[in-house]
């Protein structure tokens, strides 16, 4: 039980520096190492695939839980991983440990500018085929030379990269 403690708080500690990163709205644009259970790079994007995601103060069912995430497809920030368990963050730093089935590798992106104009192409001057709310939650099908085909609320579009949070400055997507 000892051991077991000291590698959880060996894993905090590891954790902290990129905490505070996340705290501090910084854009994730580079990996800090691979997760030792997934060999997957930290510092990754990945989105809920649960309706209702219960976040952990530690990575354990036995622990309470901390905080819960509603939206079932918000995109979150792996900073650490731990058995089955993986340390997340959302766009405002809140996060904490959640089990990995809760996860998806499906990529997903917030709206960060209010009424985001999407177009039928990548291109400032093509045709607008809806506009998004700031908060607006979709998937991203694509990414590509800085634009984005985002699906949210029925509607698909070309969005600029640098207006979601959920995928780093010139980050391709296929």
């Amino acid at each position: 039980m000892m051991v077991r403690i000291f590698a959880l708080l060996a894993v905090l500690i590891s954790v902290a520096p990129i905490w505070a990163q996340a705290q501090t709205g910084s854009p994730v644009t580079a990996p800090v190492g691979v997760g030792p259970e997934t060999g997957y790079a930290l510092l990754r994007f990945v989105s809920m695939a649960a309706v209702v995601g219960n976040v952990r103060l530690v990575p354990s069912r036995s622990h309470r839980i901390d905080c819960v995430f509603l939206h079932p497809i918000i995109p979150l920030v792996v900073v650490a991983e731990h058995e089955h368990w993986r340390r997340v963050v959302d766009r405002d730093g809140q996060g904490g440990w959640m089990h990995y089935t809760l996860l998806s590798g499906a990529r997903t992106a917030i709206v960060e500018r209010d009424m985001l104009e999407l177009r039928a192409r990548p291109h400032e001057d093509a045709v607008i085929r809806a506009r998004a709310a700031r908060g607006v939650v979709g998937r991203i099908a694509r990414c590509a030379e800085g634009w984005c085909l985002l699906i949210a609320g029925g509607h698909r579009g070309w969005v600029p990269q640098e207006a979601l949070w959920g995928t780093d400055p010139g980050e391709v997507i296929d």
